[in-house]
């Protein structure tokens, strides 16, 4: 499957994986809805869109492969690979029932035989993640490397992009009041940290998307990734 034809309508639903360890965030919306940015060393600070974060899970940027399966050392690498200038848009202005979020992202690659020319095909995901460990859709798709004769590097582009309920991604009004109001000293719970809450943690979960893209790799190249 080409990018251009790679659209979140066809996501998928998919059981939970195991929470992933998040890198790399880049994201670009525009709009004037707002939602809470909440740090837990210093409290409330700012307005957040509701649009989802777009990520690259951790170890899921690189693959790597080799000229015989067999290895996996310096001298049997065959081809090299890297997701980078991850980026998105997404429309968070009011009135909008959906969140539609559009990312691009570039894949440079090197190969160690130049002789010939070459045409590679390397898959990749999409998921969306709610509360940072759930993933409730994924959807693959991959991007096409073509090496000239003699070329070492070349690159290509790649496009994901998903849709979030904005209602789902937003908080709800007795969260938004118990993490604004104003406390004054003396007051019963003026030193009460509100994010200890496990109400409140529940609904910032609850209300986070994420937007993650990664190569789609083997066990064994998730294993090289891992180690190396």
């Amino acid at each position: 499957m080409t990018p251009s034809a790679f659209r979140p309508a066809s996501f998928r639903r998919l059981a939970p994986l195991a929470a992933l360890a998040l890198v790399g965030t880049l994201g670009a919306c525009k709009g004037g809805g707002g939602e809470l940015v909440v740090d837990d060393s210093v409290g409330v600070t700012a307005l957040r869109s509701p649009c989802p974060l777009v990520e690259i899970p951790d170890m899921t940027g690189d693959v790597t492969l080799f000229t015989d399966p067999g290895r996996t050392d310096a001298g049997a690498i065959d081809l090299t690979a890297s997701i980078t200038n991850l980026r998105s848009t997404c429309d968070d202005a009011k009135g909008q029932t959906q969140l539609s979020t559009e990312a691009t992202f570039d894949v440079y690659a090197r190969r160690t035989d130049t002789r010939g020319a070459r045409r590679v095909v390397l898959p990749y995901f999409s998921a969306v993640m709610r509360g940072g460990n759930v993933v409730i859709a994924k959807r693959l798709g991959s991007v096409t490397i073509d090496f000239a004769d003699g070329q070492e590097r070349a690159q290509a582009t790649g496009r994901a992009g998903s849709t979030v309920d904005r209602s789902e991604a937003t908080l709800p009004d007795n969260v938004r009041k118990l993490l604004t109001r104003k406390r004054k000293a003396g007051q019963a719970d003026a030193a009460t940290d509100p994010l200890a809450l496990p109400e409140v943690r529940s609904a910032l979960a609850k209300a986070s998307f994420e937007l993650v893209v990664g190569f789609q790799l083997t066990d064994a190249q998730l294993k090289y990734n891992a180690t190396r």
